[in-house]
């Protein structure tokens, strides 16, 4: 008898458990919606949400669906892959806070911004490069003034290093952990005078020196690190 009410039980729990679920995402205003209502508003309110302006969005929607693979599916836009990945990323946004405002599933949210993210790295490949005239160390931010042009007259740029928090499998953090006192890595940089990156080498952990990544950087030439030559240099801090 106690073996049936514990099978009878089981099975009361497996059913309202898996085949009558309680919807969870049931709001009127979907991810669409929500998108659409960004991309027809006034043009803070798409800054703030997705850190671009309107016109940006839309080309970036553009290069990622025509150059480099990103696709709808039935049930998803590409605006709306889109902006879950910007949303994710510009505001460090959880799985469970995206679902609220797009109304979707945490597998389906994670499968999307996969397939976001593998498209900007396609396109990351092909912007992040240098010019080929880089050496000449022309462009629109170059100081110009007499005073100090002297200076950096035979300058092509800057490079330097940044950290950005990272979130790692737990037990594997300490390796991250650095002066921050919290998990970064530490992402080596070149910035060109007309403000555009020419070299990025992420995913060291946040503990390692500047200059175990910038000598990695040097001695290896498959990351294709533009190298300074004749009289020229990069500007570069201690």
């Amino acid at each position: 008898m106690a073996l049936c009410r514990i099978a009878c039980k089981s099975i009361l729990i497996y059913y309202e458990k898996y085949i009558c679920k309680e919807p969870c995402h049931t709001s009127k205003r979907t991810g669409n919606i929500f998108i659409q209502e960004i991309l027809h508003g006034k043009e803070t309110r798409c800054y703030e949400n997705f850190r671009l302006r309107k016109s940006v969005f839309l080309d970036l929607r553009n290069d990622l669906t025509d150059k480099y693979g990103l696709k709808p599916t039935c049930g998803m836009s590409v605006y709306e892959e889109l902006g879950m990945f910007l949303i994710i990323c510009a505001h460090c946004a959880e799985n469970r806070l995206v679902q609220e405002i797009f109304q979707y599933s945490r597998e389906t949210i994670h499968m999307h911004f996969h397939s976001v993210l593998k498209a900007i790295g396609k396109l990351a490949r092909d912007i992040i490069k240098p010019h080929p005239s880089y050496n000449d160390g022309a462009g629109d931010h170059k100081p110009c003034n007499q005073q100090y042009l002297p200076f950096f007259k035979d300058c092509i740029g800057t490079l330097g290093s940044t950290h950005v928090k990272a979130r790692l499998p737990q037990g594997q953090e300490i390796p991250y952990i650095g002066c921050k006192g919290y998990p970064t890595q530490n992402i080596l940089v070149v910035v060109d005078f007309n403000m555009c990156f020419t070299f990025a080498w992420v995913g060291w952990e946040g503990a390692t020196h500047d200059n175990r990544i910038f000598g990695e950087a040097l001695r290896r030439p498959e990351l294709n690190f533009s190298h300074p030559s004749g009289d020229k240099y990069y500007l570069i801090d201690a």
